[in-house]
This record gives C-alpha cells, sequence and structure tokens, in this order.
C-alpha cells in the first residue's frame, strides 16, 4: 500500500497537522467545456487546458504528502457526447499517460485505474496497463483515475462477483458484510476518501464513488477546472481540517 510522502519543509500550510489533513482526496473535474465556451475557444480547448491542470494537482499533492488522489476523468455517461470531442478526451488520455511517465516515476507516483474497459481503445488500454505496471512498486501517492466509471455500474459488477461466489459455494448469504461489498468494488484496497472536490459549482455527486464517499467531507467551488490552482486546493483541505467529523457520534464535550 502506497505512502505519503512526509511534509515538505516549505508547507503551504504549516498549521494543520498531518492528522487533521484528508489522506484521500477525490476531484470530479467538472467545466473545461465551460471554460472554454466562456472564452469563445472550442470545448476541446477546455479539455487541454484541464490536463495542465491535473498536472499541477497531481504534483502537489505528491509535494504535500495526499495518500491519494483519485480524479473523475470520464465517466460512463460521457459516451453520449460528440463523437468528434470523445476521439480527442481518447486522445489526451493516452497522452497524458505517455508523457507522464517521467514525472510519475520521479515523484514515485503508482497509478491505478478504475472502471470498465469495455469500449476503450486498443491504445489506450495499452498506455494505461503499462502506466500501471511500470509504477507498481511506488510507495508515494497513489494516483487512482477513474476511466469509463460509474459508481452503479461498479456497484452491479460487484454484486455480479459476489453472486457468483455464492453460486459456487465458496461464500454464503449470511456471510455477506460491508466489509466484503468493499472488497469487491474497483476500489479494493483503497481508503474511502475523506474530501471530495467538485469544480464549476454544480452541487451534485454525478454517479461517482457513490459507497465509498459516504462519510466524505464535500467543497464545492465556483472555478472550472481549468481554473483551479494549488491555492484553491490548499483552502479546500484548510476547510476541511477545521470541520468537526463526528461519523454520526457526538463530538466529546
Amino acid at each position: 500500500m502506497s505512502q505519503a510522502s512526509p511534509i515538505p519543509p516549505d508547507d503551504p500550510l504549516p498549521d494543520i497537522p498531518r492528522e487533521r489533513r484528508p489522506q484521500h482526496i477525490a476531484i470530479i473535474m467538472d467545466g473545461n467545456g465551460r471554460w472554454a465556451q466562456r472564452r469563445d475557444l472550442p470545448r476541446i480547448e477546455g479539455h487541454r487546458r484541464g490536463v495542465a491542470t491535473v498536472r499541477r494537482t497531481v504534483e502537489e499533492c505528491s509535494r504535500i504528502g495526499v495518500r491519494q488522489l483519485t480524479l473523475y476523468c470520464l465517466s460512463s455517461e460521457n459516451w453520449k457526447r460528440p463523437q468528434n470531442e470523445l476521439d480527442f478526451l481518447m486522445h489526451l488520455l493516452e497522452q497524458y499517460l505517455i508523457e507522464e511517465r517521467g514525472t510519475i516515476m520521479e515523484h514515485g507516483i503508482a497509478v491505478r485505474i478504475i472502471g470498465r474497459r469495455d469500449g476503450l481503445p486498443d491504445r489506450v488500454l495499452r498506455e494505461m496497463d503499462k502506466t500501471i505496471s511500470m509504477s507498481s512498486a511506488n510507495s508515494g501517492t497513489t494516483l487512482c483515475l477513474a476511466i469509463n466509471y460509474g459508481g452503479r455500474a461498479e456497484m452491479v459488477d460487484c454484486v455480479t462477483r459476489i453472486a457468483e461466489k455464492v453460486r459456487q459455494g465458496e461464500i454464503q448469504p449470511a456471510e455477506i458484510s460491508e466489509q466484503m461489498l468493499s472488497d469487491h468494488l474497483y476500489t479494493a484496497g483503497m481508503p474511502d476518501p475523506d474530501l471530495l472536490i467538485r469544480t464549476a459549482g454544480e452541487m451534485r455527486i454525478s454517479n461517482f464513488l457513490l459507497w465509498q464517499i459516504s462519510y466524505a467531507e464535500l467543497w464545492v467551488t465556483e472555478l472550472c477546472w481549468p481554473e483551479f490552482q494549488a491555492s484553491d486546493l490548499h483552502r479546500a483541505i484548510r476547510d476541511f481540517a477545521a470541520r468537526d467529523r463526528r461519523f454520526g457520534g457526538l463530538t466529546p464535550s
């Protein structure tokens, strides 16, 4: 299991101790198209600029010692978009996986990918598998990319796997527990998110990590994803640290 890097000497949040920081941050990267349209640019230019934001966010999370960062790259519902936009997104994904390998290895980042492989081009699958393999021994921040991902589809796949084990007699229905479901999700072995960030001001979850975010703190900004800076990440972490997380209990007096 990956471990977060030590907090750097030039830590931007020196007053927030490690135990008050989110160890797993998940981000719904929304607003690329809207950012472009407001500037009379094609939507694909927003996606291109969004890749730069991914790069700086990944590097900053690694630098300040975040244990895991999960990014919602492509939802299972995004296939409804125009074909030229989908083709460009696949090109950007392939390009990112190739071009960022140096940075991934330099920072000791371990890459994991969740979602269904069906429908993804073979060339993208090859680069995904290569990047996962070459970074598998890294012990720094885990970068989890949700690609062709849907929370409901994940639950269907989870239940299907468990049902097959019941059918084969490997487990009994009475043995099914929350932990067993967690162990059969795409995210098996990963910690649940502590903090869920959404850009572009939308107040919804959009079928993202429905099981895993049951106790995540939500943080929404009006900024579109291409506008999101390291300082905004710091602000989200600072707000998280100030919250009282009771997990259904009461705050000690």
